[in-house]
């Protein structure tokens, strides 16, 4: 693993394919070591890796394949189970995925003989975004372009449908509070539902479009942050349905949004992935100015670390880290 600094990325990991998207695991899984999934054309690749930020011990970054899933069809996302646990014995991966076919696919690995996968089938148009429970990871929510959340469960079967106005971009469950799920709709307008009643319980807007990814604050569960046109937005759902901070990123198009797992300051942002490159902001709300500025080829896919301020982007045949500070 090698630093490349005349992009100021800290750190590549060389992949066989072009990678579309790529998540860290924001849970715990028992092991010093953070696992990450990519996804390529037709397969998922599960790995671990360990950086010399968080272990004195290492150089630079180490980086180990678990296992190769085949897929047979290109990977648009992923979401991590918070049932995946490297302490158990034996070990459990568990990882949903998003499809151009429409279908969702549940994995479930001990990483030896064990690899089960199950289809979930219901969505009529693209599915842009899914997540799963964060406390117990017994369900599964997922938006699509077929204007509809549903949440599903294990064995796929349709728990929960909620109609949405436009296209769904973003989802994201609230870590503390099980029943609450968050909706982002390339209209504008951000939902909060509630799943036992299956009704909506606040709304938010952007006034502008397209809204094309929302995330929920993991550090500060009153902020929302999202990208709309060319710029991001930040909400405290405290104060007012309008955002209380917005500002021109991207001169194209923004196309991504992620808060930091570590700081409720921190957040990244990346263009729309151009002919060349793509642009990757890390911005700070005390900083006027982005505070990293990354470049990746034609990148996709954004994901933060979940113990520090690092974050990961897609590409061409390769992951991009950069580092940032606090």
């Amino acid at each position: 693993m090698k630093q490349d600094s005349t992009r100021n990325t800290a750190y590549t990991v060389d992949c066989e394919d072009y990678v579309h998207v790529v998540k860290f695991n924001p849970f715990d899984s028992g092991d010093a070591c953070s696992l990450i999934a990519y996804g390529g054309n037709n397969y998922v690749v599960v790995g671990m890796c360990r950086f010399q930020e968080e272990d004195a011990e290492v150089e630079g970054m180490q980086y180990k394949t678990l296992r190769t899933f085949h897929h047979g069809i290109r990977v648009d996302a992923i979401a991590w189970s918070p049932e995946t646990r490297l302490d158990a014995l034996p070990p459990q991966i568990r990882f949903c995925t998003a499809a151009s076919d429409k279908k969702l696919r549940l994995f479930t690995s001990d990483l030896q003989d064990k690899n089960e996968f199950k289809t979930f089938d219901g969505h009529s148009g693209y599915i842009n975004d899914l997540v799963f429970a964060p406390k117990e990871g017994q369900e599964v929510a997922s938006v699509s372009d077929d204007h509809t959340c549903r949440g599903w469960d294990l064995e796929g079967n349709e728990k929960a449908h909620f109609v949405l106005r436009s296209p769904g971009m973003s989802v994201c469950w609230h870590p503390e509070e099980a029943f609450k799920l968050m909706v982002a709709e390339r209209n504008g307008t951000i939902r909060f539902y509630d799943l036992i009643t299956q009704q909506a319980i606040l709304s938010l807007e952007c006034e502008q479009t397209p809204l094309m990814s929302a995330d929920w604050c993991f550090k500060n569960t009153l902020k929302i942050g999202a990208v709309a046109g060319s710029d991001w937005l930040i909400w405290d759902i405290s104060r007012s349905s309008y955002p209380q901070d917005k500002r021109p990123v991207h001169v194209d198009r923004a196309r991504l949004f992620r808060w930091s797992r570590v700081n409720e300051n921190l957040f990244a942002t990346t263009g729309y992935p151009g002919k060349t490159t793509t642009q990757l902001l890390v911005h700070h709300l005390g900083h006027p100015q982005p505070i990293l500025t990354g470049t990746a080829a034609v990148g996709s896919g954004l994901t933060w670390h979940r113990t520090l301020p690092l974050c990961a982007v897609g590409g061409d045949h390769k992951i991009f880290f950069w580092v940032t500070e606090m």
